[in-house]
């Protein structure tokens, strides 16, 4: 997300960033950029009008004239602000009340809804250690209940059965009953969804919440929608008491026009951001880390949670033990690292919270780096012990065997050698602390760059 309006504002900073005196005539004239960056991101025209004019106030007032560099005290403005207009901190769930805490779900059909409560599911069971239940409402689209039934069976969470000729409201009681009865300490209502807003789908949604007064309403709603994201979560909350947005399809939008939009038209926070197709692609939404990332200032705090939370602690301290006794980097090691950057969603998604990477970032071809880090997994795979322990015996005929094993070709396989001879140099840097050199050095060495 924000991939095109992050580009446009870096380099329309750049250009401020080593003046010695700023001017209202310069900072008019990068305002004027500003503006053109966060329409062509389809930011509501009375956010943008809003956010330019705070931002104009700040930099020709006394802020920017008493600092030593005043293109960094600009960008801090620019930054600052744009953690306002987003929320400025991030809004927890607030669970803190008798069990079960009721989360009611409500969104646009085609918006991921069922889909996000299942990863809501999981992110509460893996990172809050909560007990969930999960319930469909929906008895109007035929695939909505068994929908949910696989997703929750696949996140491992509890899931109250419902049909399709009871009444919605009738469901939600029953669920709230059966969660409170088995000590659940979430429960989860999934509500229907419309191709659009009508008065009949408001005022089920309503019933709904009269009968279980939910301590958290989320309207789940497409980022790929733009500004009109924003809108609706606007109509919806002058319906419903809504006490927060999920954004979802983040990873498809480059332009984050509702991201930028949804907090000031609502004043309802953004909670989550929903970043791929997967179960485990939810992020909960931290204003300041996005306003980092979007000009190009990364999101240390964020990388470090995502490394604690999914790196295999036994697996990276063997391997840096190993590394450090100086023994060789091997193909089982190669295919370990791979499988450590897919669970941390991918080089892009390292790259871009990492300080001065997001540059890099946007030379990788998404879509086709899993498929590749799976071809190469195949060629490894392909090999004996002996040889992925020890590289230089892949010759020859060995290398025509790997290949008809993993379905691949002689000449992909020798690419990925050359990649894999790469990681190995990337290492050594590694042991001299230099992850941030191993990062920028695979660059243009893996096989999914652009």
């Amino acid at each position: 997300m924000f991939e095109s309006l992050s580009d446009r504002l870096q380099r329309t900073l750049k250009t401020i960033r080593g003046q010695g005196r700023l001017t209202e005539d310069n900072i008019k004239e990068a305002l004027r950029e500003v503006r053109r960056a966060l329409l062509e991101a389809d930011v509501a025209l009375e956010v943008i009008k809003g956010f330019i004019e705070r931002v104009q106030t700040r930099a020709i007032g006394q802020e920017v004239s008493l600092s030593l560099s005043p293109g960094q005290a600009f960008i801090k403005i620019v930054k600052d602000e744009l953690t306002v207009v987003m929320g400025e901190s991030n809004d927890a769930l607030k669970l803190n009340v008798a069990p079960p805490a009721i989360v009611l779900m409500a969104g646009l059909q085609g918006a991921g809804k069922t889909t996000t409560v299942g990863k809501l599911a999981r992110y509460l069971k893996e990172r809050e250690k909560k007990k969930v239940l999960v319930v469909s409402a929906d008895v109007y689209r035929p695939a909505a209940i068994s929908q949910l039934k696989t997703v929750a069976q696949q996140v491992g969470v509890g899931f109250f059965a419902s049909e399709a000729n009871q009444q919605p409201v009738a469901i939600a009681t029953a669920a709230a009953a059966l969660a409170k009865k088995e000590f659940y300490d979430v429960l989860i209502v999934d509500t229907a969804g419309r191709l659009h807003i009508d008065e009949a789908m408001m005022d089920e949604a309503k019933s709904i919440h009269a009968a279980i007064n939910p301590i958290e309403t989320l309207f789940v709603v497409d980022a790929m929608t733009g500004q009109d994201a924003a809108r609706t979560a606007k109509a919806f909350n002058e319906a419903l008491p809504l006490t927060g947005v999920v954004l979802t399809k983040t990873d498809g939008d480059a332009r984050g026009g509702a991201a930028l939009s949804v907090r000031e038209l609502t004043g309802k926070p953004i909670k989550f951001l929903g970043v791929g197709e997967k179960l485990e692609a939810l992020e909960p939404f931290h204003p300041e880390r996005m306003a980092s990332r979007i000009l190009g200032m990364g999101d240390v705090l964020s990388l470090i949670e995502q490394v604690e939370q999914k790196v295999d602690k036994a697996e990276a301290e063997k391997l840096a033990k190993k590394l450090q006794e100086g023994s060789s980097f091997t193909f089982e090691d190669f295919k370990a690292q791979l499988q450590q950057i897919q669970k941390m969603g991918g080089v892009f998604s390292m790259l871009e919270k990492m300080p001065g990477m997001s540059g890099l970032s946007q030379k990788i071809d998404q879509t086709q780096g899993e498929k590749q880090f799976k071809r190469i997994e195949a060629m490894i795979d392909s090999m004996t012990i002996k040889e992925r322990q020890n590289p230089s015996l892949i010759k020859g005929s060995r290398k025509r065997r790997i290949a008809m094993g993993s379905g691949t070709s002689v000449q992909e396989l020798n690419r990925m050698m050359k990649q894999f001879e790469e990681m190995q140099k990337m290492m050594k840097s590694m042991k001299k602390g230099g992850m941030k050199n191993m990062m920028r050095g695979m660059a243009g060495k893996l096989p999914f760059m652009r």
